[in-house]
């Protein structure tokens, strides 16, 4: 399963990032996108392994208050959808 997710991260691109971002309803500004894909690119293997070591409101001030609150939402339902299988 690593393996599988590894190959998919070192793939992913800002476009892949955004396109998410927008079909969940999170409009991302350039600074705030070129920001997710490289926090996601640089600290997926250490969320993957321990998922609590996430502290997304250590980052609070990349964001626009409402898109700070769509991203909360966001990992908390992908992890409650998700989670056990970290």
């Amino acid at each position: 399963m690593y393996n599988l997710i590894k190959r998919y991260m070192d793939n992913l691109t800002i476009k892949e990032v955004n396109d998410f971002a927008q079909k969940n309803n999170v409009f991302l500004s350039e600074s705030e996108l070129n920001f997710t894909f490289e926090f996601i690119k640089k600290n997926w293997e250490m969320i993957f392994r321990n998922p609590n070591l996430l502290k997304i409101e250590r980052y609070k001030n990349q964001f626009s208050e409402e898109n700070f609150l769509k991203i909360q939402k966001l990992i908390k339902m992908y992890y409650q959808k998700y989670g056990h299988l970290l």
